[in-house]
């Protein structure tokens, strides 16, 4: 190539085109030019790492985990609730099972997902900021991560799954004083109640930077967060609001038993997306909380069952089922964490402990929790979260954590615990008493004999 150009130089040269001075003084600068011409290009400026894109499988898996949550909650928990009231009150709890859920589903992506899940600054350690309200920013392409490195599902599947947690956990309360609030009134405590009871709470135990989080607290799928957080706002309620009229000298007995085994068949089913959906990918640590919910669930009605049959002489379906939703519970905080004999453990322990919570307990402290949510979820849920700090030592079958060390780590379950039962008691009390000041928080003793059902809502569930 240089040689060409040298002889198109002389050529310009001869035919008088150029100089020769300026072909002495070009000739460098054209072979400078050729020399550059003929370097290797430079490699091009590395690219950075492309974004992680959502494995179609764990969305999938988080999608439907997110209506197997739906289905506990209506028409699971509805038809639950509904079975052990009086035929009288049985639209009553239906109406507020499915307006708490719609209520709290808006409040969720209004303001609730950003101020439990986002950065609070200063105040990270306690609640969330405002970065998120309205879902500002959310589109499609937003993505959040899930527990492994790089891995990621679609940031509105997330919104979704946790907007369920959101909805049971504030519709679970109404157990405690069932057959005798006002529907209104029960509304607004329960957008109070979520505001200022479950948002921290949520906060504080599952985002970076919450207190309980950091402090290195274990709750795998809500033991303080949705079951220990519902159970003490349920007994603050009953004690708050009153006993019922008649309550230990006229029969209060459920009407529809058939309808509260289908609704506790259907919350076990619908926990299996609550359990193993936290796991947020539907890998071994999914299948781990899954079969958990499933042996931990039939130990706890196994010893129910027993422990009934010992104290009673007979065992009841409504034992059976009641210790089923015990053991669920129990199991909730530990699921993808102890293993599956962990988990029978937990369940064969949680049955006989529940069963005295919503008996002996119940009867020598006097209160009237309509549906035993405090027995079952609040009681169940300090089993679980104390026996998590136990069974998840890689000695006793569990995944282990760093740094585990027994008592240390039952020590901050146990701290999980009483902050959870002190928050949620003093937001629940000072709610309550908000609410009874301005709308008045119990029905008339006219609507009370009458039904809520007719009372109400106008209707009867059964027209005989």
């Amino acid at each position: 190539m240089k040689k060409v150009l040298a002889s198109f130089m002389l050529l310009a040269v001869l035919f008088g085109a150029v100089s020769p001075s300026f072909a002495e003084e070009a000739a460098p600068a054209a072979e400078a030019v050729m020399a550059t011409t003929e370097a290797p290009a430079e490699a091009p400026a590395a690219e950075a790492a492309p974004a992680p894109v959502p494995d179609k499988g764990d969305t999938t898996w988080m999608m439907l985990s997110t209506l197997l949550v739906i289905l506990m909650i209506v028409p699971g928990l509805s038809l639950f609730y509904g079975g052990l009231v009086r035929a009288k009150n049985m639209l009553s709890v239906l109406s507020q099972v499915f307006g708490i859920f719609a209520l709290i589903s808006i409040l969720w992506v209004v303001y609730g997902y950003s101020l439990a899940f986002g950065d609070g600054g200063s105040m990270n350690w306690l609640i969330g900021d405002t970065s998120k309200f309205f879902l500002a920013g959310m589109t499609g392409d937003s993505t959040a991560a899930t527990f492994s490195d790089g891995v990621v599902i679609p940031e509105f599947t997330f919104v979704a799954f946790q907007l369920t947690f959101a909805a049971i956990t504030t519709a679970l309360i109404i157990g405690g004083f069932a057959e005798r609030i006002k529907f209104g009134s029960l509304m607004v405590f329960s957008a109070l109640w979520f505001t200022f009871a479950y948002l921290p709470i949520a906060h504080m135990v599952w985002a970076t930077g919450g207190y309980l989080f950091e402090k290195g607290a274990l709750d795998f799928a809500g033991g303080t967060v949705v079951h220990i957080n519902a159970g003490i706002a349920a007994l603050v309620g009953a004690i708050v609001i009153g006993k019922r009229i008649g309550y230990g000298k006229e029969p209060m007995a459920p009407h529809n038993l058939p309808m509260t085994m289908i609704g506790a068949s259907l919350l076990w089913v619908g926990w299996f997306g609550f359990n193993a959906g936290s796991n947020l990918e539907a890998t071994g640590g999914a299948a781990l909380a899954f079969l958990n919910t499933i042996v931990a669930t039939a130990a706890a009605a196994l010893s129910w069952m027993a422990a009934e049959k010992m104290l009673r002489g007979k065992a009841s379906m409504l034992g059976i089922a009641s210790g089923a939703v015990a053991g669920l519970v129990a199991v909730t905080p530990a699921a993808g964490l102890v293993g599956p004999m962990g988990a029978i453990i937990l369940g064969l322990i949680v049955g006989p402990v529940c069963l005295w919570a919503v008996s002996g307990l119940k009867k020598s402290l006097g209160y009237d929790d309509s549906l035993d949510v405090f027995g079952i979820h609040a009681v169940g849920g300090i089993v679980g979260a104390i026996g998590t700090g136990i069974f998840v030592s890689p000695a006793l079958g569990g995944v282990g954590i760093d740094g585990y060390e027994m008592g240390a780590q039952v020590i901050t379950q146990a701290t999980g615990v009483l902050i959870t039962i002190v928050w949620s008691g003093v937001v629940a009390f000072v709610c309550f008493k908000l609410v009874d000041m301005v709308m008045g928080l119990r029905v008339s003793e006219e609507d009370e004999r009458e039904g809520l059902d007719t009372a109400t809502h106008g209707e009867r569930a059964y027209n005989v």
